[in-house]
């Protein structure tokens, strides 16, 4: 979303109003201030920010100079420094409503919903006739999933603008998730006639046509849309669904060329042509197509699950029993795979084997039926009547063509995020931690457990599976002399989390913690369990929480027509809260806390918890490499490569690659 430039026509006024008044009488002041203005619209926001440098320079007290600088931050993606503006310019008037305002956009934009509505609140109370306040406030209100209340505002707005064609759009995607396709219709007919020249509104209403299945209807709808915008990959990525659906193979398939012509690595779309390939016999390309995908997600237990499939159909069974044994290591509970897998060892002779995997399937589905009804994300894998081969309708690529992704891990990208710490058994070669001497008495007593040497670990470790069921059967045998050995619950529950059985493993440390609620160690892998099993989920039902708030890259403000199932960290990150307070010397707690901020959108909090860990151990590579991905990814480029220069001076290697990306200047090149 792009502020300054016109939001919606009510915030181009308010800004139009802005505009026209001079901040002093002085005509330097006036002058200045007309060059910053100017620069902000023609989209020159680093020239701008220098012209109200000098103005803030020249005196501290120009509330509007802040107000406009921030502006310019916001629309560089610098969201700390724009609240930091804002901030100031209410400092400096703190009934200036114009300030507020634009600070609610900026902590929505972050994922800071209450602080948002706090500062939508003071405004209102400000100046309760400002119509664009309600419009904001709508926003915020379905970002955070109330949808009854965005309703609410919609109304509230749309009776002073009632010609404001997005405001109904973000209204009828409220409706849609409310499952009131009959509002939502309506209101997609009214945007649509507001603005017949925007393809938005005729894709939002081909979707309610394809789930009415009025798959004619949404044809039509589609094929606007394109004419009106040739490149519009979402618009392409739905008439081939709709295509689909009408068993018109061809032309589903070429909406999907189109799509990956103009977006290559969408993985999503290479994913549903894999399966449309592989649903009418096209196996080599089908495979094609999956392995480009497990390049770009690795971890995506479907992938896997589908691809032996298509070995299956080729009488590959050696193959296809490669890739269960790759989804079922991935996600141990995938019953149907064990299924799967019965069968392709039967035809390969397996007889004992494919007997155990089925004994196991049923004992998954057994466990998934008595689960059934409660909150159980994690057992859906285990349903056999669910269908793991449909094709995907939807996934946050196609929300955030204007929004970076360097910290989402949708993409085929070379830099992420270095994961979290956790205790695991390791291989002390691989302590890179250690080896630049951090030292913990803590940590270094459990380097010489005798059965299970354990290390602070944030790379994926190789470790025999042998001896890991051997520590997990030795942990077993103390737990049965006594079961309320919390040290022996929690070794279990490291060697079932590195099984990669997340239920149990959380049943471990859940036992472990209640037993002995003073220990650290316990909360910092609890909490490194939850954040990997949601990271895990998300990745196999393709969800993202959609950040951004502008779909189109321009000026308006238009709401995405579904939201992902939305994951929150709070519970992870309140573990490592609750670490800090009983060991607020160990650095790796707030490492933790960076990355977890960092899902959680809360981009200044994770910078100042890398910021800690770094004063605890000023060695710590990892805790630079990410704060600078993050001080890049907010725009503050300086910074972060000042931050990923450090990294590399202490062994992270990935970093070189960063500092190519995004710390050299291009101009002579």
């Amino acid at each position: 979303m792009k502020l300054f430039r016109k939001i919606s026509k009510w915030t181009g006024a308010a800004l139009l109003c802005l505009l026209l008044y001079p901040a002093q009488a002085q005509y330097d002041k006036v002058n200045f201030f007309y060059r910053g203005r100017q620069f902000l619209v023609d989209n020159k926001y680093t020239q701008a920010i220098n012209v109200f440098n000098l103005l803030i320079k020249t005196d501290t007290s120009l509330y509007e100079a802040y107000l406009f600088r921030g502006i310019a931050k916001y629309n560089l993606n610098d969201f700390i420094g724009a609240q930091a503006d804002f901030g100031r310019a209410i400092q400096v008037n703190p009934v200036y409503t114009p300030a507020y305002h634009y600070r609610a956009i900026t902590s929505s934009r972050m994922g800071k919903y209450d602080d948002a509505l706090r500062d939508l609140k003071e405004a209102m109370s400000l100046r309760p006739g400002y119509a664009g306040l309600y419009y904001s406030r709508g926003i915020t209100y379905f970002l955070s999933q109330q949808f009854e209340r965005a309703i609410e505002d919609f109304n509230r707005f749309l009776r002073f603008e009632p010609k404001v064609g997005e405001a109904y759009l973000n209204r009828g995607t409220a409706h849609l998730l409310l499952k009131d396709t009959t509002a939502a219709l309506n209101d997609y007919n009214t945007a649509i006639l507001l603005n017949k020249f925007e393809p938005e509104g005729y894709v939002r209403r081909a979707r309610i046509y394809a789930l009415q299945e009025k798959n004619d209807k949404a044809i039509e709808n589609l094929n606007e849309a394109i004419r009106l915008d040739s490149a519009n990959t979402f618009a392409y990525f739905n008439r081939a669904l709709v295509r689909s659906s009408m068993k018109d193979i061809n032309g589903a398939l070429a909406d999907l060329q189109k799509v990956l012509r103009l977006d290559p690595d969408n993985a999503l779309t290479l994913y549903n042509r894999a399966l449309i390939r592989s649903q009418i016999g096209d196996y080599d390309n089908a495979l094609q197509d999956y392995e480009k995908v497990i390049d770009i997600n690795p971890n995506n237990v479907l992938v896997y699950y589908n691809r032996a499939a298509v070995y299956i159909e080729l009488n590959r069974y050696r193959q296809a029993l490669n890739d269960y044994d790759k989804a079922i290591e991935l996600y141990p509970d995938f019953a149907n795979a064990y299924m799967n897998r019965a069968y392709v060892k039967s035809r390969l002779g397996l007889v004992a084997s494919a007997n155990d995997d089925r004994k196991t399937a049923q004992r998954k589905i057994e466990a998934y039926k008595q689960k059934i009804g409660s909150d159980s994300t994690f057992s859906m894998y285990a349903d056999t009547s669910k269908q793991f081969n449909r094709l995907l309708a939807f996934d946050a690529e196609f929300a955030r063509n204007d929004f970076s992704q360097d910290l989402l891990q949708y993409r085929k990208i070379d830099i992420r995020l270095k994961p979290l710490f956790k205790l695991m058994a390791a291989a002390p070669a691989r302590q890179p931690a250690f080896d630049r001497q951090y030292f913990n008495p803590t940590l270094e007593l459990l380097r010489q457990l005798p059965e299970l040497p354990l290390y602070m670990v944030n790379e994926t470790q190789h470790i025999d599976e042998k001896e890991l069921l051997r520590s997990d059967s030795i942990a077993g045998a103390a737990l049965r002399l006594n079961p309320s050995d919390a040290g022996a619950c929690f070794r279990k529950g490291i060697t079932q989390f590195q099984l990669r059985r997340f239920n149990d493993a959380l049943l471990y440390f859940n036992r472990a913690i209640e037993t002995d609620p003073d220990n650290a160690l316990y909360y910092i892998n609890r909490s490194a369990l939850q954040s990997e099993m949601i990271d895990f989920i998300a990745s196999i039902e393709n969800n993202m929480q959609v950040l951004s708030l502008d779909n189109s890259g321009v000026t308006k403000t238009v709401i995405q027509d579904q939201v992902t199932r939305e994951y929150s960290y709070d519970d992870a990150i309140n573990d490592l809260n609750t670490a800090a307070r009983i060991m607020p010397d160990m650095t790796y707690i707030y490492y933790n806390l960076g990355n977890l901020r960092c899902l959680s959108n809360a981009y200044p909090e994770a910078i100042s918890n890398y910021t800690y860990a770094i004063q605890l151990y000023p060695y710590f590579g990892e805790a630079f490499y990410n704060r600078g991905l993050v001080h890049i990814y907010l725009r503050e480029t300086e910074k972060g490569c000042l931050d990923i220069s450090k990294a590399g001076e202490l062994g992270i290697d990935d970093a070189y690659s960063v500092i190519r990306k995004y710390c050299i200047k291009k101009d002579n090149l």
